[in-house]
């Protein structure tokens, strides 16, 4: 007979051995979704025989973690800012430091504007970003924007679930194409990973993340002038921008920010201390920002 904590003791063994970071909470998160248990059950039944189709389920699951697949993808779900995240193969899986990201933007729109602002996600994935300020905005509304129509059917699925899908407008659109707004908040976490570093990144990421959600081209920073080269259309004036940008991006993010016309540019860092956000405002008229769109079209590549 195989006990759930038996069990629970060999994945985490195995794991640990395989130098898997997060074994003992990894081997957790399988043994339950493959036992149909929350996890203070699985602690209840940890003396308990694990049934054998669970036993079987774990046993698959412990082979693709084992080949480098991360436990969320096969569990299916992660969970972000508190609310569980399904997943799909056409989207990142939600990190932990994106929350700072939610985080800043929620204070920033709790502190300057009314409750029904409208809110636009640029390369929503799997919708977690907007659908947490949702949750914590009852009165605002938002627009899902991304390229692939797999991405969004996935954060629409999401919304519903989480009871937002009726303040989400959804559109399948690049960066650089849409939609017009003009939105109270522009949000995005969008790909900032140099082209030449892809290759190199951890197992996990590059071979189970899509590649077009990581490749921000030769200096990680396309992504960006495509959003800044449209803000006068996609950002009221008073509007509020938040984007994620890399470790080392930034100041890099917050001059493009300043060559794009916007104003009150911030870097904030997250709970490891590293760049995480650039926020800032559009501070100028319509039309207006042509003048700058051409310095940003002008600023050097290399950040």
């Amino acid at each position: 007979m195989t006990t759930y904590g038996a069990a629970l003791a060999a994945a985490r063994a195995s794991l640990a051995e395989a130098g898997v970071v997060n074994a003992a909470l990894d081997a957790r998160l399988l043994l339950a979704d493959a036992a149909g248990l929350d996890m203070a059950a699985l602690v209840a039944r940890d003396r308990d025989a694990l049934p054998a189709v669970a036993r079987a389920a774990f046993r698959n699951h412990m082979k693709r973690r084992l080949k480098g697949e991360p436990a969320a993808r096969i569990i299916g779900e992660k969970e972000f800012w508190g609310l569980p995240i399904r997943l799909g193969s056409a989207a990142l899986v939600p990190r932990p430091e994106t929350e700072t990201l939610v985080e800043i933007v929620l204070a920033e729109v709790r502190q300057q504007f009314p409750p029904e602002i409208t809110i636009c996600d640029l390369g929503t994935g799997t919708g977690a970003i907007l659908i947490a300020l949702l949750t914590e905005l009852p009165e605002a509304r938002g627009m899902a924007v991304d390229i692939s129509a797999e991405a969004l059917s996935v954060a629409r699925l999401n919304a519903e679930r989480l009871g937002v899908a009726e303040r989400i407008g959804f559109r399948e659109l690049d960066f650089a194409e849409g939609p017009d707004g003009p939105f109270h908040v522009v949000v995005a976490n969008p790909p900032y990973i140099r082209s030449d570093v892809v290759a190199g990144l951890a197992h996990e990421v590059r071979d189970f993340d899509p590649l077009i959600a990581l490749d921000g081209g030769p200096d990680g920073l396309d992504a960006y002038r495509a959003i800044l080269g449209r803000i006068d259309s996609l950002l009221k004036v008073n509007g509020l921008l938040g984007l994620e940008v890399g470790s080392d991006q930034g100041q890099a993010v917050a001059s493009l920010c300043r060559s794009a016309g916007l104003g009150e540019v911030h870097v904030h860092h997250d709970l490891a201390a590293r760049e995480r956000v650039v926020t800032a405002v559009r501070t100028i008229q319509t039309g207006a920002a042509e003048t700058a769109k051409k310095a940003l079209g002008n600023l050097g590549r290399s950040g």
